[in-house]
């Protein structure tokens, strides 16, 4: 599939690494001479250096071609302009990033789509959205809704009261009688396993599990966790991922946000109505205690630094606040958070990256999810069409070993299947898939 892709800055760039590792054909657009000679030394990807608003660049990458063209340059006005000069020059599909969020209304959604630009993406809206949802959820350190929570898969770490220790997924199976659920992942240190009846959970593991979600409570009480609401939220950082956040999260939560700039409080105060705005340095413990961070159920680390950001929320964790989320825009850093005890960790790029592939994967793809730290893909097909896939049972169906279905959602139904189910027309299949697997498994739902 050939892509063309506008911006080589932190979202640009991860994508454009993630889709040359699959061959894709790549073109990279940028203003930034040394960004590109630093893309084109890592990447298998070409580099074209100029303005992508300008007529002249965009035909140079053979627009007619492209399948996907995909804008997310650090300018909104760039990404919009862009994605509509390239959607008039051939591009079958286009994708801006935007950073207003009344862009996203839908009313404005499909002013845009009239004049080309097909889809919007809000890097800080998506983040802080699923913020949100792991706040209603505190007790999991990840939380994915399908399908508006028919189905939704949830990671948890295996601590010292956790009762599942020790014992093997078909124990565990004949453990939870009072609902269905499927074990799909363990992060165990660095390495991403796909779990079988006879594995074996060890303290400090991270399992994820798919459930209905209505069984979430359930869920939570079996492996140990209790229900604990959460009431006070600190955010540091001045970020607009934090103020997004604060914005979605104010009327739920009496909410302290604490950051160092004078002049970008006065605009946190200008945009907020029910939050309390501190002055002092988010990365200083001292300060934080003094604003009563030991009352806070939740700390949410949002500064640009990703180092301030791990350190705080351990220190956090030290002192009895029950939920830490923590900015870490390193994926390098990820395994590194986790296994030291981070509760969650937030990845704008991984989360705008999830979005976007879904454009990019075979098959009638709803939607993507990716397990911080975790090394696969969560996937949700469609079946649009009748073959194979409806007249076989699951067991005959051949998938690969390095995936295993999360989950089917039928019309207002869901259910976790087992070996014998058979799967029917415009049911939405949920897969969790290992690299190695993501090709096999489009192909089969292709």
């Amino acid at each position: 599939m050939k892509i063309v892709i506008a911006g080589a800055g932190a979202v640009g760039f991860h994508l454009a690494e993630l889709l040359s590792k699959e061959n894709q054909d790549i073109t990279l657009i940028d203003t930034n001479d040394e960004v590109l000679s630093q893309a084109s030394g890592q990447l298998d990807v070409l580099t074209i250096q100029g303005d992508a608003t300008s007529l002249e660049i965009l035909e140079q990458v053979q627009l007619k071609k492209t399948k996907l063209f995909i804008a997310v340059t650090t300018s909104e006005q760039t990404n919009l302009l862009s994605a509509i000069l390239a959607k008039q020059l051939g591009a079958k599909n286009t994708i801006a990033r935007i950073s207003n969020p009344n862009h996203l209304e839908e009313c404005n959604r499909e002013r845009f789509r009239q004049l080309g630009v097909d889809v919007l993406i809000s890097p800080q809206k998506l983040a802080a959205s699923e913020i949100k949802r792991l706040l209603q959820r505190a007790s999991f350190t990840d939380l994915f809704d399908f399908e508006n929570g028919k189905i939704s898969v949830v990671g948890f770490t295996l601590d010292t009261i956790c009762p599942l220790i020790n014992h093997s997924i078909n124990e565990v199976d004949k453990m939870a009688a009072d609902f269905a659920f499927r074990g799909i992942a363990l992060l165990r240190g660095n390495d991403t396993i796909i779990p079988n009846g006879d594995t074996v959970l060890r303290k400090g593991d991270h399992l994820y599990i798919s459930t209905k979600s209505q069984s979430l409570e359930t869920a939570m009480k079996f492996v140990g966790k209790q229900l604990k609401p959460i009431k006070n939220v600190m955010i540091i950082g001045g970020t607009p991922l934090a103020l997004r956040t604060a914005q979605e999260i104010e009327n739920d939560y009496s909410v302290t946000i604490v950051l160092e700039n004078e002049n970008r409080g006065k605009e946190f105060v200008n945009a907020l109505d029910n939050s309390l705005i501190i002055h002092a340095d988010p990365s200083d413990i001292e300060s934080l205690k003094e604003e009563s961070l030991e009352q806070m159920d939740a700390f949410i680390a949002l500064t640009p630094n990703s180092e301030t950001n791990i350190i705080t929320s351990l220190m956090a964790e030290e002192l009895g606040v029950y939920k830490t989320i923590a900015l870490v825009e390193n994926v390098n850093y990820t395994h590194i958070s986790q296994n030291i005890g981070i509760d969650t960790i937030i990845n704008k790029k991984l989360i705008a990256a999830n979005n976007i592939f879904r454009f990019v994967r075979k098959g009638n793809v709803q939607a993507i999810a990716s397990l911080h730290g975790v090394d696969a893909e969560i996937i949700e097909f469609e079946l649009t069409k009748n073959n194979r896939l409806l007249s076989h049972p699951i067991k005959d169906l051949h998938f690969p070993k390095k995936c295993i279905i999360a989950g089917v959602i039928r019309g207002d139904d869901s259910f976790v299947p087992i070996g014998n189910s058979y799967f029917e027309i415009n049911d939405k299949v949920i897969v969790l898939a290992l690299p190695e697997a993501i090709h096999q498994v489009e192909e089969i739902f292709k």
